[in-house]
């Protein structure tokens, strides 16, 4: 039996695999563990482990590896993986961001492996990434990218048929790059006015008094200040994925998380705008793909890492 672990900055989640097929059983999900000591994410996990073996009637020493698609940045510490993710440690931009606690990193493969004999931890994009690639919208390309873009911006990267990782695992991590002029947006990684920071999800209330779901909602029914807000959270991170594009001369990208995939019919469109046209030879023949895993990419993006 297999555990399959998604960690994101607003929930985890975890499903079990019996190691034939896709089938993903007694899926448990609660908001991210942030209180406490920061161990609190890695027990928090292993207890879900164990009521997921607890309503599938398993009994948990059955499960023996552990795919885990987590939210990054990571830290290597002694060879293990701890989160360094600034929607989860607070202690990395400090209080002014609003977390609850004074992590700067939280533990994660190190009680992991106290429990299991097979772990494998990667970046959730990187894990989505080789989902995609193998049941999904990046299948049959080799030069390709999955972006997230939910409560924070993630990204995973493939060229040449590689996928690219980095030296602590930490390659594609483009939400923090800089793409416009801002003093005033606060990312919990301690940037002011990076990608993160300007559009994720967890920033769009802060800079426009409504959340995602509600700004996004105003904008498809016709309010026009409500489309102009949305029109440059797709300039920003339009901005970005054509850097991506014309960096990595991509030849698809796919893209799920919250915020784009409950408004996808409405977002796809925006965000093509801002790469096609633009220096067709390094643009050209490179289009934007929702998600073929759908709102699932992050179950299945952890059971791809025991595959």
């Amino acid at each position: 039996m297999k555990a399959c672990i998604d960690i994101g900055g607003t929930k985890v989640a975890v499903s079990l695999n019996s190691g034939t097929g896709l089938e993903l059983l007694a899926r448990r999900t609660e908001p991210t563990a942030k209180t406490g000591t920061n161990d609190a994410l890695a027990r928090q996990v292993l207890r879900l482990v164990d009521e997921s073996c607890a309503e599938a009637g398993i009994a948990p020493t059955a499960v023996q590896r552990a795919g885990v698609s987590s939210c990054g940045p990571f830290v290597i510490r002694d060879g293990l993986v701890e989160v360094a993710a600034p929607n989860i440690c607070g202690g990395m931009a400090g209080p002014l961001r609003g977390l609850p606690n004074d992590w700067t990193t939280a533990l994660l493969e190190a009680p992991l492996r106290e429990r299991f004999a097979q772990v494998r931890v990667e970046n959730d994009c990187i894990a989505a990434l080789e989902a995609e690639r193998r049941w999904g919208a990046l299948q049959g390309f080799d030069h390709c990218a999955y972006v997230t873009w939910s409560t924070g911006i993630g990204v995973g990267l493939c060229v040449d048929g590689h996928v690219l990782r980095g030296k602590n695992g930490n390659a594609g991590h483009a939400g923090h790059m800089f793409v416009s002029d801002n003093d005033d947006a606060l990312c919990g990684c301690g940037n002011i006015g990076d990608v993160e920071a300007l559009v994720a999800g967890n920033a769009v209330a802060r800079r426009f008094g409504a959340d995602a779901a509600t700004l996004l909602q105003r904008a498809k029914s016709g309010d026009a200040q409500s489309e102009g807000m949305v029109d440059e959270l797709c300039r920003v991170m339009g901005r970005a994925l054509y850097n991506l594009v014309v960096t990595l001369d991509l030849q698809r990208i796919s893209l799920g998380g919250s915020v784009f995939w409950n408004n996808r019919d409405y977002l796809l469109p925006r965000l093509q705008s801002q790469i096609t046209g633009k220096l067709p030879a390094l643009t050209g023949g490179c289009d934007l793909q929702a998600a073929g895993l759908a709102d699932r990419v992050g179950d299945y993006a952890a059971l791809a890492l025991l595959v």
